[in-house]
């Protein structure tokens, strides 16, 4: 039986069947250029990220690290931070563990900048020993869903919490929500079951989140069509059980409102 859990306080998960997956996802490496181009100056944080999920793969031996797609940031070009500092960080990380990757939107020219011993999936996903993985911005392989556990990412869920006097910064947070029968009838003309996915948050701190709490109109790919997003449950990394999204929702709405 495979089965996915959160490491606490963590944006990562831990998925373990006859192998242990460590998975980690939307490190957009490079970042920090294109903040840049828009006049703001932001130290890398592409060695911390590398420092952190070293510390994590020896904690948890697992036997592979699996990247869920946008390893790098840039598209449709690379910037020269992204030539220098992914090829380093995925060399890096191959020397303790084997280290695969998931296409996802952002990863435009990853094929050129990884060392040889890293694989590539296609954006269509991929499915390992007993789990289903896609990244989200595109509609996944339709065998991916037959699957005992499903983990997507693209979203970069977060929650901004709110009070009586206003709202803090955003948390990073995980959404567990069911799939969208009619969605992926409408996308594969015929019916599809599964578990319900797991979204995973950004790894990397620079990485804007989706507004679990609040709808928004932006376009996000296929991933908001293959799950209900409404009937997700949230959870913060440090397990906090929020509750249903709608709840969220509805009671960020309220105390927001209750704010002005």
């Amino acid at each position: 039986m495979t089965m996915a859990r959160p490491i606490p306080n963590e944006p990562l998960l831990l998925v373990e069947g006859g192998e242990r997956v460590l998975v980690a996802a939307d490190l957009h490496i490079g970042i920090e250029h294109h903040l840049w181009l828009g006049g703001a100056s932001v130290p890398s944080q592409t060695g911390k990220m590398l420092e952190g999920l070293a510390a994590r793969v020896e904690e948890a031996s697992p036997d592979r690290l699996l990247l869920l797609g946008d390893v790098k940031h840039n598209l449709p070009w690379t910037s020269f931070q992204e030539k220098s500092e992914v090829p380093r960080f995925l060399k890096c990380l191959s020397g303790a563990v084997k280290v695969e990757v998931v296409a996802g939107n952002h990863d435009v020219g990853l094929s050129d900048l990884a060392p040889q011993e890293v694989e590539i999936h296609p954006a269509t996903g991929t499915v390992i020993d007993g789990a289903g993985y896609f990244h989200g911005h595109t509609w996944p392989d339709p065998k991916v869903f037959e699957a005992e556990v499903l983990v997507a990412s693209h979203l970069h869920p977060a929650v901004r919490l709110a009070d009586r006097i206003g709202s803090g910064p955003p948390e990073r947070a995980w959404l567990r929500a069911p799939l969208s029968s009619e969605g992926l009838s409408e996308e594969y003309g015929r019916e599809i079951t599964g578990p319900d996915v797991t979204i995973v948050p950004a790894y990397n701190p620079l990485c804007g989140g989706y507004p679990l709490d609040s709808p928004s109109r932006e376009e996000r790919g296929a991933l908001p069509r293959i799950v209900r997003l409404d009937e997700g449950r949230v959870y913060l990394l440090d397990g906090t059980d929020l509750g249903r999204l709608q709840r969220v929702r509805a009671v960020q709405s309220r105390m927001t409102g209750r704010g002005r």
